[in-house]
């Protein structure tokens, strides 16, 4: 019998897949195992107690695995990609490869196959791959320069349009919503709460107020949801556009899937995306799931 284990290496935490040549056997989670965001001690106790529960529950030990796949961001930079060598080396038996978080991402839906990928959660980023399989990107420059649709963008722009909203004297709860969320007196200690401090700090966590407030009929927020769905779609657009210049033939456009917690959970960002793609693809088809990326991990695993 042969074992495979995946991993999925994020920037807060790290998911691990346990699998046999047949099914998958345990999933578990431990915070973050990049180098770049904590200190070798604490990575290394990461590692240390997701393998140990893999162990215990399944009864595999970690040197009979055959292969392991490790995706992560950052998988060019040495202090990442020698640190993790080292450490799954000691650890975990058999083969080691890592590639990059875009391509575990890519490869849970597509397998090795052209499609395009866009993702949002905290942060956002689109992906493709091409027929000849080139892997191309846009967006994902952080939250500063980027991150259209993510749950940041939803979030700093709930604060933002709640004032602009203000000034035009447009009805909405976004500020009033902010207000409770941060435990301030007024709406206005917002003006300071907000510019005392980077937008990563709060903006994401303000981003499910957003949501409720556009489910509940707030049009401000609503207007936010769909700009942000928009705004993905131009994204996907223009890597769909690259691959329609290096692809010969009659040009078909490519799959689109989704990841991420904002498009998996927040419908009315996703249909605007879909929609404003179908505008202008109107052949273009959606996969159903969310693309579940430590399955990518696996399928590299497995595939060797």
């Amino acid at each position: 019998m042969s074992y495979f284990l995946a991993v999925d290496s994020g920037g807060t935490k790290a998911e691990y897949l346990l699998a046999d040549e047949t099914r998958e056997l345990k999933r578990t989670f431990s915070g973050t195992i990049r180098r770049v965001n904590a200190e070798a001690a604490v990575a290394a106790e990461n590692v240390s107690s997701a393998l140990a529960e893999l162990e215990a529950a399944t009864g595999v030990r970690m040197s009979q695995v055959t292969r392991t796949c490790i995706g992560t961001s950052g998988n060019t930079v040495p202090l990442v990609t020698d640190w993790m060598r080292e450490e799954f080396s000691r650890r975990v038996g058999g083969e080691l490869i890592i590639v990059g978080d875009v391509e575990i991402a890519l490869d849970s839906v597509f397998h090795g196959g052209r499609g395009v990928l866009v993702l949002a959660g905290t942060g956002s980023n689109v992906a493709a791959r091409a027929a000849n399989g080139e892997i191309m990107t846009a967006g994902g420059w952080g939250p500063n320069l980027a991150d259209q649709g993510s749950g940041h963008f939803i979030g700093l722009e709930g604060l933002r349009r709640g004032f602009l909203a203000r000034d035009a004297q447009r009805p909405t709860q976004l500020l009033e919503s902010a207000r409770k969320l941060f435990d301030l007196p007024t709406v206005d200690a917002l003006i300071e709460f907000a510019n005392a401090q980077h937008p990563v700090r709060y903006a994401s966590k303000f981003a499910p107020e957003v949501v409720r407030c556009a489910a509940a009929g707030d049009a401000v927020a609503q207007e936010i949801l769909a700009q942000g769905g928009r705004d993905l779609a131009y994204l996907a657009g223009l890597l769909i556009e690259r691959m329609r210049a290096i692809e010969s033939g009659e040009f078909q456009p490519p799959e689109i899937a989704i990841a991420g917690s904002i498009l998996a959970h927040v419908g009315p960002e996703r249909i605007a995306m879909q929609q404003a793609l179908r505008d202008r693809y109107p052949a273009i088809r959606f996969v159903d799931q969310p693309a579940d990326p430590v399955l990518g991990a696996l399928w590299r695993a497995m595939r060797g």
